[in-house]
């Protein structure tokens, strides 16, 4: 009996079982290659600013529509000046809903106009950028309509200038 047990023992396994990875490989490479597809789609492109050339003092303020982000307060601008300046709510966050009410009010006079501009200062959060950035993209009583799609960033000129 004992060497029946080292016989069993000894023997080696002749061939590898590959079928149950095979079955894994087959459903996994379709979902990533489909993934792939839908996580493309997700992207949005921005115009982003040029680096300043060092003989510029003074960078031109862009023309037509902007916001400039600022720490106390979210300020709509156009070609002839400053449209409204939004101060921050009681949490310190940028009021999206006033921008979105005030840039549907724009885009009803100026229906043609797809492109805005969003300057910030250095301090900003980021998470103050995607609010606005989602504020200004679609109209806010209809999210299939475009409002603003356009969108390019910048860097606020210091407050003192504005």
């Amino acid at each position: 009996m004992i060497s029946r047990l080292h016989r069993r023992r000894r023997s080696p396994s002749s061939e590898l079982q590959i079928t149950a990875f095979m079955n894994l490989m087959v459903v996994l490479v379709p979902f990533l290659l489909i993934t792939a597809v839908f996580s493309q789609l997700a992207v949005l492109e921005l115009a982003l600013p040029e680096p300043a050339s060092p003989d510029s003092e003074e960078p031109p303020l862009p023309p037509g529509l902007r916001i400039e982000i600022r720490a106390d307060a979210t300020v709509v601008l156009d070609g002839s000046g400053p449209l409204q300046r939004i101060p921050r709510t009681g949490d310190g966050a940028v009021d999206a809903a006033a921008v979105a009410a005030l840039l549907a009010e724009v885009k009803s006079r100026m229906p043609q106009e797809q492109t805005i501009t969003l300057l910030l200062e250095p301090q900003v959060a980021y998470e103050d950028l995607v609010r606005v950035m989602d504020a200004v993209r679609v109209m806010p009583d209809d999210p299939d309509a475009p409002m603003f799609p356009d969108i390019a960033i910048g860097e606020a000129a210091p407050a003192e200038a504005s």
